[in-house]
């Protein structure tokens, strides 16, 4: 592809929950498209504020109904009442008496979720999650939509189910590349502006999946790289990519340019801004990534592209919490060997565990484990079966890249440091807040 035809390619915005949270944000995300122009655009939009949140109470109301033996149905009306009003109150401020049609499709796909409540007769957890939280995204959507063609932005609202597919691993799907890639071709002649749904794709029966928590970056990379986009813009309410995250650090510093590389590492570590799987597509076509304020349209925000590492080149800080630390040994006193190793990546794979951070000695193995999908408790059975298990619920991992003799200082007093590693450029560090013991 030519250097020209890169730049007249199709852009990528993609909007998350805190630029749709309410009719005035709705309004923004337009008033963003005409300052920004929207001809040749594909948009990706999350669900509207905490809705996501908000359905994952539907689901877990729905098991407890099940569990209680009380009438499914009744449970998830009652608990997706406040989702239905949430969504009928942007309608009404943003269309006022012009909503019949909007709060009709609307009124629709909150039917299909009851129908869903109503037919399924699967007992697989993340399955159902995908079926029922997956309709934020379509909601969001469809209200947006309509409001861009309300006020003069002409669009085409698209289902990003039947462009992105995926295999069955529900609520963490994994990309059928060369599927996914031949269903959004249909996209790269079109000129008016996309509207589509971040997170979501679908199985072979068409089921709906997701690609995880936050998988909407990773949405607008998938279309960017089968698009062969000239940029992705992420649009949020922060000037661009911190050094640190706010909620958890002082004084962070706006990173004017990461490498692809060097943001790929910051993803991997648990930073919050980038979603995980987003930038490696974008690196395979040289895409550049933007992220940038939908609140000051002057600012440059942040560049994600090939060159320096870091500009300004200072100390990056990551915490994640509520993370499990495990201490194993075997319990014939012998070595920790590679057929052991083998056996503990297998089942971490088996209960979905992610791999933070390991450190080995000949006779013990320590290991930090993301436990989102909450496998832990069926791992550790069969783990004290062949091993000697000292568990630690509720630790902290702090990551600092470009580490220097301050980074420590900004651990909280209190917390007592269980593990320490370094590297040349990664300093990792797993704590357990004394006030929990």
């Amino acid at each position: 592809m030519s250097f020209n035809s890169k730049i007249m390619g199709k852009r990528v915005f993609k909007f998350g929950g805190a630029s749709v949270k309410d009719a005035q944000s709705i309004a923004n995300v337009a008033h963003v498209l005409k300052t920004e122009g929207h001809k040749d655009v594909c948009m990706v939009v999350s669900a509207m504020g905490k809705t996501t949140n908000a359905m994952e109470v539907v689901v877990a109301d729905y098991f407890k109904a099940k569990t209680d033996n009380k009438d499914v149905v009744e449970a998830v009306n009652q608990s997706i009442a406040p989702v239905v009003d949430f969504h009928r109150a942007i309608i009404d401020e943003l269309f006022g008496d012009r909503a019949d049609q909007v709060r009709a499709d609307i009124e629709r796909m909150f039917d299909e979720i009851l129908g869903f409540i109503t037919w399924n007769k699967s007992l697989n957890k993340s399955f159902i999650y995908d079926q029922i939280v997956g309709y934020g995204e379509l909601l969001s959507t469809r209200i947006l939509s309509a409001y861009l063609a309300e006020v003069g932005i002409d669009n085409t609202w698209y289902d990003v189910r039947t462009l992105i597919k995926t295999d069955d691993s529900y609520r963490d799907a994994t990309v059928n590349w060369e599927a996914t890639a031949e269903k959004i071709s249909s996209l790269k002649e079109a000129k008016q502006l996309i509207v589509t749904q971040g997170f979501l794709g679908s199985d072979t029966n068409n089921f709906t999946t997701t690609l995880g928590r936050e998988g909407s970056d990773y949405t607008a990379a998938i279309l960017a790289y089968a698009l062969e986009a000239s940029s992705v813009s992420i649009w949020k309410d922060v000037p661009g990519v911190l050094n640190a995250d706010p909620r958890y650090f002082t004084d962070t510093q706006l990173l004017h340019q990461i490498s692809y590389r060097e943001a790929i590492e910051l993803a991997f570590y648990g930073a919050s801004v980038i979603h995980p799987k987003t930038l490696q597509p974008l690196q395979r076509r040289a895409i550049p990534l933007h992220v940038r304020s939908f609140v000051d349209l002057s600012a440059k925000g942040t560049t994600v592209t090939g060159g320096a590492a870091l500009l300004p080149q200072v100390p990056c800080f990551i915490v994640k919490k509520n993370q499990v630390l495990l201490e194993l040994a075997t319990q014939d006193f012998s070595f920790m060997v590679e057929q052991h190793f083998g056996k503990l990546f297998n089942l971490f794979a088996k209960y979905r565990l992610k791999v933070d951070l390991i450190q080995n000695s000949a006779i013990s193995f320590k290991v930090c484990l993301d436990n989102r999908f909450e496998g832990i408790d069926g791992l550790l059975p069969e783990l004290e079966a062949e091993f000697k298990v000292n568990c630690h619920k509720g630790v902290s991992l702090y990551t600092i890249r470009h580490f220097d003799e301050k980074s420590l200082s900004v651990i909280p007093k209190g917390e007592r440091i269980l593990v320490e590693q370094r590297t040349d450029q990664t300093l990792q560090v797993v704590t357990y807040s004394e006030q929990k013991s």
